[in-house]
This record gives structure tokens, sequence and C-alpha cells, in this order.
């Protein structure tokens, strides 16, 4: 084989070999950017966002109520009224990790939790998956499911194998973010 053969396989293979550690780098920075979207403020780093205010019927500016009619001897007794011994929670609050003091109102929807963008809950948390774990609505109450994590939930202290229910004051912890149901 000639000298010149020799050299162009010798560049030809250098060429090839930088082709394929530049593709290599290319896929590991889409992979590690994909999901992180870049502000002027917070250079690249997410805020939350903040919770909504509680609606009410009342307006702010409105009188006070009138008092209530008081009762006169004649009136037939009060019915008690039937009240829940334990009311299902209303919100997820976020009490330790990036996103601390976040609160995510409970609506009658699924609320799914992890690092992807498409999640109701978006943590910037490296130990939790991209759809890590999943709160969904289940008659009065409300149950947690792990979606295949890598590193699982716990809900209070026990890791969760398969969905299971969730009442108001239950401490859910995924990677180095805890949340807590709250009334």
């Amino acid at each position: 084989m000639s000298e010149l053969a020799v050299t162009l396989l010798r560049v030809g293979y250098l060429v090839l070999l930088w082709a394929f550690v530049f593709s290599a780098l290319a896929v590991l920075r889409r992979d590690l950017y994909a999901n992180t979207k870049v502000t002027p403020r917070g250079r690249g780093r997410r805020t939350p966002t903040p919770a909504p205010a509680p609606r009410s019927d009342t307006p702010i500016n409105a009188p006070f109520p009138a008092a209530p009619p008081k009762a006169t001897p004649a009136a037939a007794p009060a019915v008690p009224v039937r009240q829940s011994i334990t009311r299902p929670p209303t919100r997820l609050v976020v009490t330790s990790g990036n996103l601390t003091g976040t609160s995510v109102p409970l609506s009658r929807s699924a609320i799914v939790i992890g690092r992807s963008q498409s999640c109701t809950l978006v943590l910037d948390d490296d130990f939790a998956s991209s759809r890590h774990a999943r709160l969904f609505p289940d008659g009065d109450g409300w149950r947690v499911e792990d979606l295949g994590s890598t590193n699982g939930t716990t809900l209070d202290n026990k890791p969760l194998h398969e969905p299971a229910g969730a009442a108001a004051g239950s401490v859910i912890r995924i990677g180095r973010t805890t949340l807590e149901l709250r009334r």
C-alpha cells in the first residue's frame, strides 16, 4: 500500500472519530437541557409560580352580613347538619426542597409530579424522575401512586409499591422534596 493511501486512511479515521465525539456531545447536551427553560432573571433556574388567591363569593367591599334572625320559642328544633369528621385536603404544599412554600390547589383532576415540563408540579430535583408520582382523586379522598420512578416515592415514611390513600396531613417524599396534603 502506498504512503498516500495510508495517510488518507489515517485522516479519514481521525475525521470519523471526531464526528462520533461531536455527535455524542450533542446528544448529551440535548438530554441535559431539554427540560430547562432559560429566563433572563433566573439564568435557567425555575421559579415557583405563586398559588392563586382563594376565590370568594362575597366581593371585598361588600357590607357586613346582617345578623341571623333570632329563634322564636314556637320554632321547630333545628335539625343538626351532618358534617364529615375528616374533611379531604384542598391543597398540596411543598414543605422542603427547591420549591418550598409552593402550593397547588387540589381540584377533581389528577396531579402528576416530576421533572418533565408536562407535569402539573415540576420539581427541580436531581433525584426525581421525569414523571415520578401521581396524586389523583378517589371518591371523597385522594390516592398517591408511584409511576415507576427510579428512586421511589414514600407516603408517611413508607415506600409506595401500589396506590395508597392519602388524607390531610399526609407527607409525600420525592427525592429531596417533601410535600404535604393540607386542608
